[in-house]
């Protein structure tokens, strides 16, 4: 499989960018949120049901903001391997990484083949348990 073209890694670093661009805007707004909780300006936030569902919605936005900063981090990388050279190669086999799969998830890591078999091999788990 030939490398990418210059116009298919214009393309995936554009789309790099807007996806950016969205997850910082969602960064953002989930501490605009945080900080106008209830319990972060003190005020009174009801019975112990409202306070238990306030925190599994506190729970929830935590865990997608962390999401995002993954994804962040990610784009980052990804930028680190365009600037090194060795975006779209698979880290696992070497092998090009097709640009459909780039457009569909521009920070892959490994091509299909190879990522099948990271997640057989590495199920993913909860970061915390109940």
């Amino acid at each position: 499989m030939p490398p990418l073209r210059a116009a298919q890694l214009d393309t995936l670093k554009h789309l790099l960018d807007e996806r950016e661009v969205t997850l910082r805007s969602e960064v953002r707004a989930a501490d605009a949120a945080a900080a106008e909780r209830p319990e972060a300006v003190g005020r009174d936030v009801g019975d112990a049901v409202d306070q238990g569902d306030g925190r599994v919605q506190d729970g929830l936005a935590h865990v997608d903001k962390l999401r995002d900063q993954e994804e962040l981090m990610a784009i980052d990388a990804a930028r680190g391997r365009i600037a090194e050279g060795s975006y779209g190669e698979c880290t696992d086999c070497g092998c090009e990484i097709p640009f459909l799969r780039l457009q569909a998830q521009p920070t892959a890591l490994r091509c299909v083949p190879c990522q099948a078999r990271h997640e057989k091999s590495h199920p993913a788990a909860p970061l915390f348990s109940v």
